[in-house]
């Protein structure tokens, strides 16, 4: 039996092409459902006839011409390609440049930062990519190039699925695997065999004429298919992501709760189809939250834990269940999830006024400058309070606190350790107006001490009222304007981020599939392969096996090996001794080639015999291969 050999020989031109060459185009037809390139633009209108209604005509033609081609221009797989590169582009300013819909106060610092290229990005959209007119052309011009590739090519790749492999070529030899050799066995037992093995191998197989036509590695065009639809879903998970997304931040002491509605939130942003309704309807109380730090060693102070334990409910009436929120583990509530994302203290302090009636408590969340939590805020006692004149005021504290007292630094304190070990609060007292009912926004943590209507407290040497207290202590006011009390109750609070971004599930599924698409379409080969068992000139029956890959593969000469072999078994070789004195003188005519002119025929591949019957050969034959450019003699 002969060795597969890959076929190195040079393309025939066609107008030299040798006979056969229109059935090994036929046999090689339909390997891919890529469209075939049409002609290039031209004048698709045609001649002009004379006269208004010849000018019509022509301009109608020209028209339906040009948009035809345009049409099969965007369809085609290099302008999808060509448009996924460019989304990739448009997509780089988005997350280089602040956006509108994610942090509109870093816009405004860019504009004023760069008083040249703000107005230049502003007129180009960059300041909100994503919602740009260029941004969803590109977008929707790919969900339209890849939707044109992919039907058109679905439909194909259905009627390839429901038609059978291609009867085999009258010139085997000229495939790239190809073996060939004689046996005793008869051509039906042979063709019955080669389509039990076949089939057995998973191959489309039927019995076409003399031969066998097999097919296999659908699933490499089903996986490019695949690839490209998972494309579209991504794509469409993305967009439903972008305008139906909700997102907002939540700061929430011990003990206090958060319902899911537009007041609750401290900020928000949401798509550009977001409504009120979309909004999921759930709440959540904060029962304690659990940090935890390393003690000891080069990572001292390092998080071990942060744990936040919850008492939600769905809906109005739900029932109350226990959750406890941790970092990259948050509660999911019919698709939206609740992320803890930060911590720090909140000091419990009492504010009394001259008479000692208390008209504040309550525990107050001031937010960390370092990893060691030494934190800052503001205490504002906006109603409730009159100075001993008895004419109402406003209170303001401006506060600092370390959890872990390390000394006092340049102007200030600083902790050296998160744990609450030595916890010191700080306090600068100022009264009047606080600025909050002037309808203008203000920082709820810190104090405007440049307004003018706000006045320190101040000491003996005219010096801002200060004072350090430990948990229990009192700062005094001068002139019997009341005190403020550090009690031992320290609370702390989480900082929760609450998302709901409809599409996620349908992205992951799409990233998936379009993984498992392109891995089909890289390693899969689809390939069809012909078995051919005929009596030779002198009777002996001829097995011919060849197989054609859509791309050149290593694999398929291997496989074709393979196969020949399987075949074999079933249909041996017949050997010089079988074939006896008798036959010897037609076995040396088949193969000598410098027999007459009946053994040219058989052995030439080129020669047009006017039979479909592939070269009579020895079994320890090989295969012609010509040489590059050159012609098979």
């Amino acid at each position: 039996m002969s060795k597969t050999t890959p076929d190195t020989g040079a393309e025939q031109n066609p107008a030299t092409a040798p006979a056969g060459a229109d059935d090994l185009d036929a046999a090689d037809a339909q390997l891919s459902t890529a469209p075939t390139e049409t002609a290039v633009p031209g004048s698709f209108g045609g001649n002009r006839a004379p006269g208004p209604a010849g000018r019509l005509a022509w301009t109608v033609r020209e028209t339906i011409g040009w948009a035809r081609w345009f049409w099969r221009q965007l369809t085609s797989m290099r302008v999808a390609l060509l448009l996924l590169f460019l989304l990739s582009l448009g997509a780089i300013p988005g997350s280089l440049i602040p956006q509108n819909g994610s942090d509109a106060l870093k816009v405004e610092e860019f504009k004023q930062a760069h008083t040249t290229l703000g107005p230049i990005y502003d007129k180009l959209g960059l300041f909100h990519v994503y919602s740009s007119v260029w941004f969803s052309a590109i977008y929707i011009l790919l969900f339209v190039s890849l939707i044109g590739c992919i039907i058109p090519r679905t439909w194909q790749f259905v009627g390839q699925l429901r038609s059978r492999p291609p009867r085999a070529p009258r010139r085997l030899n000229r495939l790239p695997a190809y073996a060939t050799w004689r046996t005793d066995a008869a051509p039906e037992q042979v063709r019955e065999a080669a389509l039990r093995i076949l089939e057995q191998r998973r191959f489309r197989a039927h019995t076409a004429g003399d031969a066998v036509a097999a097919e296999k590695g659908y699933l490499r065009e089903a996986g490019n298919l695949l690839f490209h639809v998972s494309l579209i879903v991504m794509l469409v998970a993305f967009a439903c992501g972008q305008l139906y997304k909700t997102e907002g931040n939540k700061l929430i002491v011990e003990g206090d709760g958060f319902a899911n509605t537009l007041t609750q939130y401290d900020d928000f942003k949401s798509g550009n189809l977001f409504d009120d309704d979309s909004l999921v309807p759930f709440s959540f109380t904060l029962k304690k939250f659990t940090g935890t730090y390393e003690r000891s060693g080069p990572n001292k102070g390092t998080a071990r834990t942060f744990e936040a334990d919850v008492e939600y409910s769905k809906g109005a009436d739900g029932k109350p269940q226990h959750k406890t929120i941790k970092v990259n583990h948050p509660l999911e509530v019919d698709g939206a999830k609740v992320y803890l994302v930060s911590h720090g203290y909140a000091p419990t302090v009492t504010v009394r006024d001259g008479k000692g009636k208390v008209i504040y408590h309550q525990a107050v969340p001031l937010l960390p400058l370092d990893a060691n939590a030494t934190s800052q805020g503001a205490i504002k006692v906006m109603d409730g309070y009159t100075d001993p004149q008895g004419k109402k005021e406003q209170l303001g504290f401006a506060a600092f606190f370390v959890p872990t007292f390390g000394g006092v630094g340049q102007d200030s304190m600083f902790s050296q350790f998160p744990g609450l070990d030595f916890p010191v609060l700080a306090l600068g007292a100022y009264h009047g107006d606080l600025g909050v009912d002037a309808g203008v926004p203000q920082n709820v943590y810190q104090l405007d001490t440049k307004n003018p209507k706000l006045k320190p407290f101040t000491d003996d040497k005219g010096n801002i009222l200060k004072a350090r207290l430990l948990p229990g202590e009192t700062m005094q006011l001068p002139g019997g304007a009341g005190s403020i009390t550090f009690d031992k109750d320290i609370k702390e609070w989480a900082g929760f981020q609450i998302v709901q971004q409809p599409g996620q599930g349908w992205a992951l599924a799409g990233a998936v599939a379009a993984l498992a698409g392109l891995a089909g379409s890289l390693f899969i080969q689809r390939r069809r392969v012909w078995v051919r068992a005929v009596p030779g000139a002198d009777g002996v029956t001829v097995v011919e096996v060849a197989g054609l890959g859509r791309s050149e593969s290593a694999k398929l000469p291997e496989e074709i090996g393979d196969l020949a072999a399987l075949v074999h078994d079933t249909a041996p070789t017949r050997t010089d001794a079988e074939a006896g004195s008798g036959s010897e003188a037609g076995s040396d005519a088949a193969t000598d080639p410098d027999a007459g002119s009946g053994s040219d025929a058989a052995t030439d591949p080129d020669a047009d015999s006017g039979s479909d019957a592939a070269p009579d050969r020895r079994p320890d034959a090989a295969t012609p291969v010509p040489a590059e450019g050159e012609q098979k003699k």
